[in-house]
């Protein structure tokens, strides 16, 4: 009997040996596919695997609707409106917006729920790209290291290029070009300013406000962010 307290530490030691390991793993797998996808097209991300999934249930042959387009053909407005709206700090912060965090903290207290986030497009991208839409801690976690591998291997172009390729604008909606067909009949190279800016603002929140695309809200919004944009930085 006195054999077992130390036969049961050996045991725990071998597990969290183990699972230190899994972890260590985990992050080697997650670091792969981020060198991998910064030369490579990303094909279905975790994202669009999940809502498939979901619309094939009520639907078997459901087919997203995406398309890839390269940097340099996705509309300079787009881009303008997509980092005023969601992270005007983009260019120069190195993944994580720590005042921006601050205030959504902030807001939420004083809301007594959760509002808003302060997820950065790069933080919004890891999670996209490998995560699912949870709030656990250990997804936060992993959010956060995964944002940093994306913010050492790729710049910002690559970045912002892939986010406006596999982002969510809608039911089955994935990426630039698929939204700017779906809402306006045009390209992503097409897009205009006022078109761009209401694209941004629906990304919070694309499936609900896909409903009503021009509610007063998205309307106010829209002219919020026209008047913006034109000061936001991107990559050239």
């Amino acid at each position: 009997m006195r054999r077992l307290p130390g036969a049961l530490w050996r045991w725990t030691k071998r597990g969290l040996a183990l699972l230190v390991l899994f972890i260590l793993l985990m992050q080697l797998w997650y670091l792969g596919w981020v060198a991998w996808w910064r030369f490579v097209t990303p094909g279905m991300t975790s994202f669009m695997e999940l809502r498939l999934a979901e619309l094939r249930e009520k639907n078997p042959n459901y087919e997203l609707r995406h398309q890839w387009q390269p940097y340099e053909k996705i509309s300079v407005h787009l881009k303008r409106a997509v980092v005023a709206a969601e992270d005007d700090k983009f260019i120069d912060h190195e993944g994580f917006d720590w005042e921006g965090i601050q205030k959504a903290m902030e807001k939420n207290e004083k809301k007594g729920r959760i509002v808003a986030g302060g997820s950065t497009i790069s933080q919004q991208l890891a999670k996209n790209l490998f995560l699912s839409a949870s709030k656990t801690p250990w997804r936060k976690a992993q959010e956060a290291v995964i944002t940093l591998m994306l913010e050492t291997l790729w710049d910002k172009r690559r970045i912002l290029e892939v986010y406006l390729n596999v982002v969510e604008w809608g039911e089955g909606i994935f990426g630039a070009e698929a939204a700017a067909k779906r809402y306006f009949g045009t390209t992503a190279a097409r897009l205009g300013p006022e078109q761009a800016a209401r694209l941004a603002v629906m990304l919070p929140a694309p499936r609900r406000f896909e409903k009503n695309p021009y509610s007063g809200y998205l309307n106010g919004r829209t002219q919020l962010i026209l008047g913006r944009m034109y000061y936001a930085t991107v990559p050239q």
